[in-house]
């Protein structure tokens, strides 16, 4: 195991610099062996929030005059200098979160590419549409569009991917010209909070500020905050009520990305070859399970059901577990032990309800851990279609595997729950595949394929029902921060614009009678 020695801090940045005061500190412990110390998060205070808030106000007045390029440079120069400190992040994330170092490479890279994507639509972005003359434009002698940044907005960014998921939502709203509020994941806040820092020293002052802290302190004031115009939360249903109604109250633009419960359907004519079998693995159990649109129940065709466990649960016996840092592991620990317990109880549920549970997976270097919020990946069978594990999010390593008889009680299971996510559909005929993909309630379904990086950049990303409110992706993340203006101009709308007839005796000889 890395030293104990190797620890940070996350401490705020508010205002054009780090919080150095003393604050409470909220310990981070390292998921394999959560006897160890990882580093420490500062619990912000409701003082820290509220100059947080104040300093992206003022800082927004001028961020959103520059032009797009002027605010590209900034996130560029941004990007670059997290990319100089790529791998010590990488192996703090390693520590702090417990995926493997091909996961926490991943997270960092990713994040980094994110700004300068981002970036690299700032020659789309700005300027008015000349609307003049088009229908719909009425007599108006003239009618311009643009897009204006929304204001000040608060990122609450999530533990499983904490750098790339936060980027995903800082990146558009830096380029779409606001001011940017983060409250890091207590559960692991230090990577993402010193990437923060070196985005932040690269932007003005205030314009990118972190108030590191619990959610039920930090992240509730800054949602309620009355200098805060939008609001973009990744994490659960139930943090995501929390937010609606804290930002109701000042009626806030708000962004969720929630949980989902993704279905994927084998159809009889699948093909269950190595490749395909890799794929389904890969989409059940990168992250340990914990990533928000990793298949969750898989829905097999009765005839081709008992090949496809002895495939599958084959490839799940193969995977390797251990800490994150050891060469060849698939599966790290789970995060936090709030996920772990409820892992623990899912699996004990499932046994004491008699369904057959196969866990599988071998130990890196085959010894199993002393210690470590370790499960081992899980194929459970013999449930019934309305039980917990297979309505609900579990977020662990632990897959229902369920049989259907035709297409229609396929899409009818698929959609029972309130989650709507992702999906998928698997089948060897692309036209049915995707006629069946059009039948299913969700953001995206993807056809024979279904793990990170399946969905494209051109199309929006986000979940229907309560997976979530908003899309990611390109200009439709850049939309999320920005509010449409219009400008209308008339020369004499009295005769322009109907209506001013009963106003028409206002200002006659019979006024001053």
């Amino acid at each position: 195991m890395p030293s104990q020695e190797h620890w940070a801090t996350a401490r705020g940045y508010v205002d054009g610099g780090p919080v150095t005061d003393p604050r409470t500190m909220i310990a981070v412990l390292d998921p394999a062996a959560p006897s160890v110390r990882v580093g420490e998060g500062a619990e912000s205070t409701p003082d820290d929030v509220d100059r947080s808030a104040a300093a992206a106000a003022r800082a927004f007045l001028g961020w959103a005059t520059l032009t797009p390029a002027e605010r590209a440079r900034g996130m560029t120069a941004g990007a670059d200098a997290i990319a100089a400190e790529a791998d010590r992040l990488a192996d703090l994330l390693v520590r702090e979160v417990g995926k493997p170092v091909h996961e926490a490479r991943g997270d960092i890279n990713g994040g980094i590419h994110l700004l300068r994507t981002f970036a690299g639509l700032a020659g789309d972005l700005g300027g008015m549409r000349d609307l003049t003359g088009h229908p719909g434009t009425g007599q108006a002698d003239g009618v311009w569009l643009q897009h204006v940044p929304v204001g000040p907005a608060v990122v609450i960014s999530p533990w499983n991917t904490p750098v790339y998921l936060c980027l995903n939502a800082v990146a558009p709203a830096l380029v779409a010209g606001c001011a940017v509020v983060v409250k890091p994941p207590e559960e692991a806040p230090l990577a993402l909070t010193r990437a923060l820092h070196l985005l932040a020293a690269a932007l003005p002052a205030g314009v990118l500020n972190v108030v590191p802290g619990r959610g039920a302190t930090v992240g509730e004031r800054l949602v309620a905050h009355p200098e805060i115009r939008a609001v973009s939360l990744t994490g659960g249903i139930a943090t995501g009520r929390s937010v609606l109604k804290a930002a109701a109250g000042t009626v806030k633009k708000t962004h969720l990305e929630l949980g989902g419960n993704d279905p994927a359907i084998l159809l009889e004519d699948v093909d269950l070859g190595v490749d395909t079998l890799r794929e389904l693995v890969a989409g059940c159990f990168a992250v340990s399970g914990q990533v928000c649109f990793n298949i969750k129940r898989i829905y097999v065709h009765h005839s081709r059901l008992r090949e496809f466990l002895d495939r599958f649960t084959s490839l799940v016996d193969q995977l390797v577990l251990g800490p994150g840092h050891l060469p060849g592991v698939h599966l790290g620990p789970l995060t936090t032990e709030a996920g772990f317990r409820n892992a623990q109880r899912l699996l004990d549920r499932a046994r004491e309800a008699g369904h057959h549970v196969h866990q599988g997976g071998r130990w890196a270097g085959g010894v199993e851990p002393a210690e470590g919020r370790f499960i081992r990946p899980g194929v459970v069978t013999g449930m019934d279609p309305g039980d917990e594990l297979v309505v609900e999010e579990q977020f662990a390593p632990l897959i229902p595997v369920l049989p259907f008889t035709d297409e229609s009680e396929a899409i009818a299971e698929a959609n029972r729950t309130e989650y709507g996510l992702c999906s998928s559909v698997w089948s060897a005929d692309p036209g049915r595949a995707l006629a069946l993909a059009r039948r299913i309630q969700a953001g995206n379904t993807f056809i024979n394929a279904h793990r990170v990086g399946a969905s494209v950049p051109l199309v929006p990303f986000g979940g229907v029902k309560q997976s979530g409110l908003g899309r990611n992706h390109l200009h439709y993340a850049v939309a999320a921060y920005s509010e449409e203006h219009a400008v209308i101009r008339y020369s004499d709308p009295g005769h322009q614009i109907p209506g001013i007839e009963p106003w028409s005796g206002l200002g006659g000889p019979e006024a001053n009678s």
